[in-house]
């Protein structure tokens, strides 16, 4: 354990650290290993319709380790939250509510600069980067976070981006996507500066959940507030950005003056298809600092099993937050919120809620169009509706749901270019269904839904003194007179149907006449 002293606190520097998280996850079984030796051209392959993590403990010739889809099941990220998964939204935004806390840590003290290299010793070429689609333009770094600093308001900007090598101290980085980034870069191109920037390679799930999120704040202190205490952080060797002092490894370098000039592509994008060959800005490396034990990190992103991948889990996190900000001040009472990991992690969402007022079920749809631009089809339920039950879901849309009076179209919305249902169109259409029950009806209770029989009620000695208190349900009568197994009780109501003394009343209970 290492703990360091600072500002009156007492701070464990393994405690966000990538390799202890990951040894908890092995003890939670959320981890499968890799002993024997793994060629780099292997890696790709054993992370396909994984839902685990893998750990490669001999990765390419020099045997390095190597960790990927850290983040790759809401399993993992509530255990990295210290909750159960169906709480994980609710632990997110709460800890989004602290005040954020950072400390700085000298070189000496911070891990994450135990080995410091630079100049000709600074190498992409040296960390064990494989190549992760088929059709990859090269083998791709895809677990970074970014940070950098806007110039215009000295804030800083964090965010998770690619890097395509492109040699020993080059990388292409994706910036077309709208970004935060993509403007400062932008805004410093015109200017002709370049842009200093640090990559985290190897981060606690909770560091990767803060640098999606979409907050207009300094997003450092995003990752500090969902710490839930003070985050070390220490300068870079290269340049005046501060990082987690507790990282595996940190690439410093900056992006060049030039803009969008290299290409960068093609790559397995998280829709499941392959983006285009872009024209993208080129990072350039100046340094590569890390622990002296550092746990190399990689992430999956694209393929047939997407609801298995680091992506998609974290934009359904980011989104279900920002979702459940939305409802509650759309509709009066959200109960639950479920984003379809399968889709990405932002196409398709489903949302449970209590009707307060007629319309409140459209409302939630709209909310969730205007809120997660990402955000294509969404299903609105009632509460007894499990959200997380495809088998419920299904079932609430085939009875509960009207094509001509509950389906919610509308067009000209921005879209993810990457859909190719768009057929190259710049916007796109979302759908809503609202499969909850009429509002009248749920506020009337509500179909009954078959359920298990229960045996509770008062007791009486025979079945006539039982239907004399009342009249009873079945299972009523079978409470009122100890029954275990019922079917004396069809002998004695046969009799006394012959003897004209009992009937059905117009809910279906026996009854005394």
């Amino acid at each position: 354990m290492s703990i360091v002293q600072k500002a009156g606190a007492s701070i464990d520097l393994d405690r966000y650290r990538l390799r202890r998280f990951v040894e908890e996850a092995t003890q939670a079984g959320q981890v499968r290993i890799v002993d024997e030796p793994t060629d780099l051209a292997d890696v790709a392959a054993a992370f396909e319709g994984e839902e685990r993590a893998v750990l490669f403990r001999k990765a390419g010739p020099e045997g390095a380790e190597l960790v990927g889809n850290v983040n790759g099941a809401r399993a993992r990220l509530a255990l990295a939250f210290g909750c159960k998964p169906e709480g994980l939204t609710h632990e997110i935004m709460r800890r989004l509510g602290n005040k954020p806390q950072t400390i700085e840590l000298t070189r000496a003290e911070a891990p994450v600069q135990q080995v410091v290299l630079t100049g000709e010793d600074a190498d992409l070429t040296t960390l064990p980067v494989h190549l992760q689609h088929a059709l990859d333009g090269a083998p791709y770094i895809s677990s970074t976070i970014d940070i950098v600093r806007d110039p215009a308001t000295g804030m800083t900007n964090v965010g998770i981006r690619r890097l395509m090598l492109r040699g020993r101290r080059e990388a292409g980085v994706d910036l077309l996507a709208p970004s935060d980034l993509k403007v400062i870069y932008e805004l410093s191109a015109r200017r002709g500066e370049k842009l200093p920037v640090a990559f985290v390679l190897g981060a606690h799930p909770v560091d990767h959940v803060a640098a999606v999120m979409r907050i207009p704040i300094d997003e450092v202190g995003i990752m500090a507030s969902l710490r839930d205490g003070p985050m070390p952080v220490v300068k870079c060797v290269t340049n005046d950005l501060m990082v987690p002092a507790d990282a595996e490894m940190i690439l410093e370098g900056y992006f060049d003056e030039r803009g969008h000039v290299e290409p960068e592509g093609p790559y397995g994008e998280f829709l499941g298809y392959y983006g285009e060959l872009k024209r993208n800005p080129v990072f350039h490396l100046t340094a590569i600092t890390k622990r002296d034990d550092a746990l190399f990190q990689t992430s999956t992103i694209g393929g047939r099993t997407m609801a298995f991948t680091d992506t998609a889990q974290l934009n359904a996190a980011r989104a279900e937050v920002t979702i459940w900000r939305a409802l509650q001040t759309a509709i009066r009472e959200p109960v639950d919120v479920n984003v379809l990991t399968a889709s990405g992690g932002s196409l398709h969402v489903r949302v449970a809620m209590r009707q307060r007022a007629p319309g409140e079920a459209r409302n939630a749809i709209a909310a969730v169009f205007g809120s997660v631009a990402n955000s294509k089809h969404v299903w609105v339920v009632d509460p007894d509706i499990d959200i997380r039950d495809d088998g419920q879901m299904d079932w609430a849309m085939a009875t509960r749901f009207q094509a001509d009076r509950d389906l919610v179209v509308a067009n000209g919305f921005r879209a993810v270019p990457l859909d190719p249902s768009l057929g190259g169109a710049r916007t796109g259409a979302k759908a809503g269904f609202d499969c909850t029950l009429p509002f009248a009806q749920a506020m009337a209770g509500g179909p009954i839904i078959p359920a298990p029989p229960t045996y509770a009620g008062k007791r009486f000695p025979t079945v006539e003194d039982a239907l004399a208190d009342g009249p009873k349900h079945f299972q009523d009568l079978m409470a009122a007179i100890g029954s275990r197994d019922g079917r004396e009780i069809v002998v004695t109501l046969e009799d006394l149907r012959r003897r004209g003394k009992v009937g059905r009343d117009s809910e279906g209970r026996w009854s005394a006449i």
